[in-house]
């Protein structure tokens, strides 16, 4: 009894005294480049408090090697242009950890700026933190040694997609809608691909593109949706442009399947309610039915004090941030990214490894729909996601093309 009482008396002193060193240190910053402000600003406000509320919680912890994390918002209005304005702001403000996620047009920017950033400033090094950006030539022909990706990419969430499609015999006639540009044509031409190879006679009754950002009324593609006679839809859309058009496929009952990549955006699940329960699928990263409690209790407590869901795969970013500057006893951008490449992780939804090959998380794969009557609510609501398939890391995975430059 006394060894267990001397124990817990040094376990407790260990983090008063990791709190001290880290409330003495000079922060790290991490700059958060998304979209704060106007429709599109419904991804990066979630985004900008689930890392607040999770560096909140690091800290606690000591923060990374002892520094307090501090997260600063960059507010880009979802644009490449502005986007490379802020990266410099945060730059010339000291920052040397850039976190973005939404938007690929924006990824591509950002990568290809930090890229020569880092080559003409060998000692002025930026690391780029993607949590969201998934087109997939960022980690095979596009790879760097200053990029780590922390979702699964268009391909490894459609392979997994088109093998659940591929194995219902109900579906035969699947339609296309996507956001007209890079990330949105790559997720037509993943899906294309792998219905041809796994069920060739699928018809693919529609493939529709829309401006990103811009429609306000999604009732002509409804329209569209319905005439074509389509058993399935498969979107890439995210931000306001999957919230209306859930939203308006509900109102037209349109009563099909709907398999997203982000039918969790923050408002889709208040918008529709009943009418998008066993319809509203999500390829992701987690699903609704929260096993750990603790993670539970996250849930709820940050939708209580920022008004926000949990983004398990944004807190696993910093968690694996904070695990990486701890080992390599350092919070300098090099160090910490010789040591997140191989990095593995336990988090909420499973096993992670940061692949040393290409900078991209593996991970496992969730296929969820949304339910009500759910003991973990979302958006204030009963209604949540489901699990209904898992796909393991190792089924996740997809080979890589990348050809990673190291610095010396």
């Amino acid at each position: 009894m006394l060894k267990a009482v001397f124990k817990l008396f040094a376990v407790s002193l260990c983090l008063l005294s990791g709190l001290a060193r880290a409330a003495e240190a000079e922060p790290v910053r991490f700059a958060l480049i998304d979209p704060l402000t106007g429709p599109m600003s419904v991804v990066g406000q979630p985004a900008l408090a689930q890392l607040q509320f999770t560096a909140e919680r690091l800290n606690k912890e000591g923060g990374m090697d002892g520094h307090p994390i501090e997260i600063v918002g960059y507010d880009n209005k979802i644009n490449p242009q502005e986007s490379l304005v802020q990266l410099q702001k945060a730059i010339d403000d000291g920052i040397r950890y850039i976190i973005q996620g939404n938007g690929s047009s924006v990824g591509s920017a950002l990568l290809s700026a930090i890229n020569k950033h880092n080559q003409r400033n060998p000692d002025d090094r930026v690391l780029y933190l993607n949590y969201a950006a998934i087109e997939p030539s960022f980690t095979n022909e596009r790879c760097s040694f200053w990029h780590f990706r922390f979702d699964a990419h268009v391909d490894m969430k459609m392979n997994m997609l088109t093998d659940w499609i591929a194995e219902n015999p109900d579906f035969k006639k699947v339609f296309l809608i996507n956001q007209d540009y890079s990330f949105g044509h790559t997720v037509s031409e993943s899906a294309m691909r792998m219905l041809k190879e796994k069920r060739p006679d699928i018809e693919i009754v529609g493939n529709t593109f829309h401006p990103l950002g811009k429609v306000k009324d999604f009732s002509p593609y409804i329209s569209k949706i319905k005439s074509s006679g389509a058993d399935v839809v498969i979107t890439g859309n995210w931000g306001q442009d999957i919230n209306l058009l859930i939203k308006s496929a509900a109102e037209y009952g349109v009563d099909v399947p709907f398999l997203t990549y982000y039918g969790s955006t923050p408002g889709t699940i208040t918008q529709v309610g009943d009418k998008g329960v066993d319809r509203v699928y999500l390829i992701a990263e987690y699903h609704g039915d929260f096993t750990d409690p603790e993670i539970a209790e996250r849930q709820v407590a940050l939708y209580k004090e920022k008004g926000w869901d949990y983004y398990p795969r944004v807190a696993a970013m910093l968690e694996m941030m904070k695990a990486a500057g701890d080992k390599a006893g350092s919070i300098e951008p090099l160090a910490v990214a010789k040591t997140l490449e191989g990095l593995e992780y336990d988090a909420a939804a499973g096993h992670l490894t940061m692949r040393a090959e290409d900078h991209q998380l593996q991970m496992p794969l969730y296929l969820s729909v949304l339910k009500d009557n759910m003991k973990h609510g979302a958006e204030g609501t009963d209604y949540n996601f489901h699990q209904i398939a898992r796909f393991d890391a190792d089924q996740a995975t997809l080979p890589t093309t990348c050809r990673m430059r190291r610095p010396d």
